[in-house]
């Protein structure tokens, strides 16, 4: 069996110290950088690899932080799953990734497996059914967590999403600016914090011009395409079919724009259609969707920021944070104006 390869066998080939030879290992700003380059190298050169359970005894941190959200697949989470990459490798942090899919034996299960590793922290966007009191586990037992996309109303962990009650109301004042007198709402549920703001948005920026939702213009539903695409069969069933859409997010509104276009319904020129999140398929969809940005990039950045500020051993301060969104107008909307003239007011 071949020997393993000890820091000291680094330190002798380079003559340096064990003390520096370590140091640069573990990325440690005190080695200039060609000198922990040239360690790093020969260190590969020579097989040796970093015993990380050794250092997480002797520091008490394994380096390891885990994010749990919905579904990576889902744009909208990749995009936040991105910034926190890119601000956990700044700081040499590895990252677990687990999709729950709402799944929320999944998501204990990952939970306690980050417990068992001695995982750093948690960056989670919490699945259906999350009780304060998991939270509040996972903190007591040395898992700090922050938020992201959905907060949890008395969990006192600090949370990061968009303002998606300010963000649907641009798009529904947006819609009302054109003369839609019936904008029906389609996807999303109540039964998370982003479904019960965007509706409240839609609601409130109704009535802030007179217009009194009916319960057949909301049309509850996951949100991916396919709900999207099913939905449009309800829509289109509605006595006094709306002139346009309010849809949960991009996902729901490119499902939408799909199944009208199968029904022979043009979306943009016969139907209004608008999504939220502003994924990147939202500027080159046909027609390209008016979508609502809802800063991704820094709901993630300041989410890691957040977390990491912690292991330093800053206190958490329990707030959420609303990234304010900004309205892209594009034509799935503005070309159906002329079709808002002649449809009876509610």
């Amino acid at each position: 069996m071949a020997q393993k390869v000890k820091l000291s066998t680094i330190a002798d080939a380079l003559g340096l110290s064990t003390a520096t030879v370590s140091l640069a290992l573990r990325d440690s700003p005190l080695v200039a950088d060609v000198t922990r380059e040239a360690i790093k190298e020969k260190a590969r050169a020579l097989g040796y690899i970093y015993n990380r359970r050794a250092a997480s005894l002797r520091t008490s941190r394994s380096g390891i932080v885990g994010v749990c959200v919905h579904d990576v697949m889902n744009p909208f989470y990749g995009e936040i799953l991105k910034a926190i990459e890119d601000e956990l490798d700044r700081r040499r942090q590895t990252f677990l990734l687990c999709n729950h899919y709402d799944d929320l034996a999944k998501q204990r299960s990952f939970v306690d497996t980050l417990l068992q590793l001695g995982a750093d922290g948690l960056i989670l966007s919490p699945a259906l059914g999350t009780s304060v009191d998991e939270l509040s586990m996972a903190e007591e037992n040395g898992l700090p967590v922050t938020l992201i996309a959905r907060s949890l109303e008395g969990s006192g962990v600090s949370a990061f999403r968009g303002d998606d009650r300010y963000g649907m109301g641009l798009v529904v004042d947006h819609l009302a600016s054109l003369g839609h007198r019936s904008i029906a709402y389609i996807g999303g549920t109540d039964a998370t914090s982003t479904g019960r703001d965007r509706e409240a948005g839609w609601v409130e920026a109704l009535a802030r011009v007179g217009i009194r939702p009916r319960p057949e213009w909301r049309i509850e539903g996951p949100r991916d395409r396919h709900s999207g695409f099913d939905a449009v069969r309800r829509f289109l069933a509605i006595p006094e079919r709306p002139t346009a859409i309010a849809c949960f997010s991009d996902l729901v509104a490119l499902g939408v724009m799909y199944g009208l276009a199968r029904s022979g319904i043009r979306p943009g020129a016969d139907v209004a259609v608008s999504g939220y999140d502003d994924i990147d398929e939202a500027a080159i969809a046909m027609p390209p969707l008016t979508t609502v940005a809802n800063g991704q990039s820094e709901v993630g950045r300041r989410a890691a920021d957040a977390l990491l500020a912690r292991l330093a051993g800053q206190p958490s301060d329990g707030r959420v944070v609303l990234i304010r969104p900004e309205l892209k107008i594009r034509s799935s909307s503005t070309g159906a104006a002329s079709a808002a003239g002649g449809r009876p007011s509610p």
